[in-house]
């Protein structure tokens, strides 16, 4: 992609007739050009850059760029869970808390039968409980799992095979940071550099190497590439396989459904659909038949889970209800988050204007987090990518994770706190405080990605004109269905002044044959 420094600016666009509506195809737009922090932050590199600068037609092209600084950002990360790697993981109860280092990776190693040679979901895993007899995590987790095991030594004593296991699993993992950051970048292809708030995010350097979500963040970035491509079979393949490794993945079907039945794109539609349904089968079903049993542990343990770290649900038990457990806790989960999906839908097909594919898919899947029963500090994985398209905003973006920072030194602190006489850490008050933050962090991007949606004319990617960048088939694709109430506020609001053009036809059957320009391209 022929990339060209953002001509976003009139004081360095050189003279003539005001550009055509809607961007040009063969420009890359600039953060600096359009971001306050970023064109602040830009000063330590030497500022903006100028009109005559090559951006991305070089050997640095934005992909490579963003890899290296991933690859940074990931070390930063790896150096900060140096004293748990030296002895806090394997001596004393609260170093790994105190420390803010823990990780569930080298416990897993013996605690899951890998270091005896127990293969997932076959055999029952050592001292397991009744609800959960064999290994709890999906099964395409499960494999990276047992080939992070099949790399590990089999020399040396227990405590040098789980630091062994640990370092392949997070050089695995590492690739897997590198082609989300990659994936997330060519998502939106005019805007590859709102990547870099993925791959410099204080939450991916922290929590990286705690669980094994980076698969699943991986193989949805990569879906939502090939969906920004028109690829919808690819799409759904890597949506299937993505839900194969958690199961957050598959909530994107949703954003897809309303947002497909808004533009009548209904073949696309079912070729994602089949694409997920065949990829998740293709994993899923072999396991199915050699242990029903074992391939049902992540379910049938998700329902039994009770009130857990990091949720508000956990709040309401220990502040509201004395330690009592909520009854019905799955029903009263399954209606809101149902409720929450509702709520998305009908946005998606009343607003003025069709919003973005990664509007509604950060939205759902947040909608998820703040609703589970459990969150855990990497849950906030899930949630980079998917904010970086929906609202590239660095003042916005830090915000957030400061948050989800202060969270993250929060529940190690509990965890001190109560895990010897001693009481290092913060108390019970303080904590709900820490889980308080994260919900209104996550809570506060959320209000303005709707509000983005409601006024299209605040959404930082549709400034330029642009439609929905990483929509694919739906970028610039007329309506076929929307409510009586949206056409209605669409022409209110003067809608076909910041459309793309063959939405103006479809609202308006005799258009001026010479159309206005763009209003932010005068």
């Amino acid at each position: 992609m022929c990339a060209m420094t953002s001509s976003l600016r009139d004081e360095t666009s050189p003279p003539g007739p005001a550009p055509a509506p809607g961007p040009l195809p063969n420009t890359v737009v600039v953060p600096a050009d359009e971001d306050p922090v970023s064109e602040a932050g830009s000063e330590l590199l030497g500022g903006p850059p100028g009109r005559r600068a090559l951006l991305g037609v070089s050997w640095w092209t934005p992909a490579k760029f963003l890899a290296l600084v991933v690859i940074a950002t990931y070390l930063v990360g790896l150096f900060q869970k140096a004293p748990c790697y030296a002895d806090g993981w394997f001596h004393g109860a609260t170093t790994q808390y105190t420390k803010a280092c823990y990780s569930d990776i080298p416990h897993l190693f013996s605690g899951r039968g890998f270091a005896d040679g127990g293969r997932p979901y076959l055999d029952p895993i050592p001292q397991g409980s009744p609800d959960m007899q064999y290994l709890e995590y999906p099964v395409l987790t499960g494999l990276f799992m047992q080939i992070a095991a099949w790399l590990t030594t089999h020399n040396g004593d227990l405590m040098s095979r789980e630091q062994w296991f640990w370092l392949v699993n997070a050089g695995m993992l590492m690739i897997c940071a590198v082609i989300a950051v990659v994936a997330t970048s060519r998502a939106q292809r005019r805007r590859p550099w709102d990547a870099l708030l993925f791959a410099l995010a204080p939450c991916l350097a922290l929590n990286a190497t705690i669980n094994w979500d980076l698969l699943a963040v991986a193989l949805t970035a990569v879906a939502m590439a090939y969906w920004s491509g028109s690829r919808p079979v690819w799409a759904g393949v890597f949506i299937g396989l993505a839900t194969a490794a958690k199961l957050y993945p598959v909530l994107l079907l949703g954003p897809l459904l309303v947002l497909c039945l808004r533009a009548g794109k209904w073949r696309e539609l079912g070729m994602v659909f089949g694409g997920t349904a065949g990829a998740w089968l293709v994993v899923n079903v072999p396991i199915m038949l050699a242990n029903w049993k074992g391939w049902l542990t992540f379910y049938s343990f998700s329902q039994v889970r009770t009130e857990d770290y990091g949720s508000f649900w956990l709040i309401l038990m220990q502040a509201v209800r004395n330690g009592q457990h909520l009854e019905s806790l799955n029903t009263w989960i399954a209606f809101l988050l149902v409720g929450c999906c509702l709520a998305v839908g009908w946005l998606a097909i009343s607003a003025p204007r069709r919003p973005r594919f990664a509007q509604l898919a950060f939205l759902v899947v947040a909608a998820f987090v703040l609703t589970n029963k459990v969150y855990s500090p990497q849950y906030v994985l899930w949630l980079i990518p998917l904010a970086v398209l929906a609202r590239p905003r660095w003042r916005d973006f830090l915000i957030w994770q400061a948050c989800e920072v202060l969270y993250f030194l929060g529940v190690w602190s509990y965890l001190a706190n109560i895990s010897d006489g001693k009481h290092h850490g913060i108390d019970q008050q303080w904590y709900h405080f820490a889980i308080a933050l994260h919900l209104v962090g996550t809570l506060y991007i959320c209000y303005l990605v709707v509000r983005d949606i409601l006024y299209p004319d605040r959404d930082p990617v549709r400034w330029d004109g642009s439609d929905d960048p990483s929509g694919g088939v739906l970028d610039g694709a007329p309506d076929r269905f929307v409510l009586g109430s949206a056409r209605g506020l669409r022409e209110d609001a003067g809608y076909a002044e910041y459309a793309p053009h063959s939405e103006v036809d479809w609202l308006a059957p005799d258009p001026d044959p010479e159309p206005e320009a763009h209003p932010q391209a005068k």
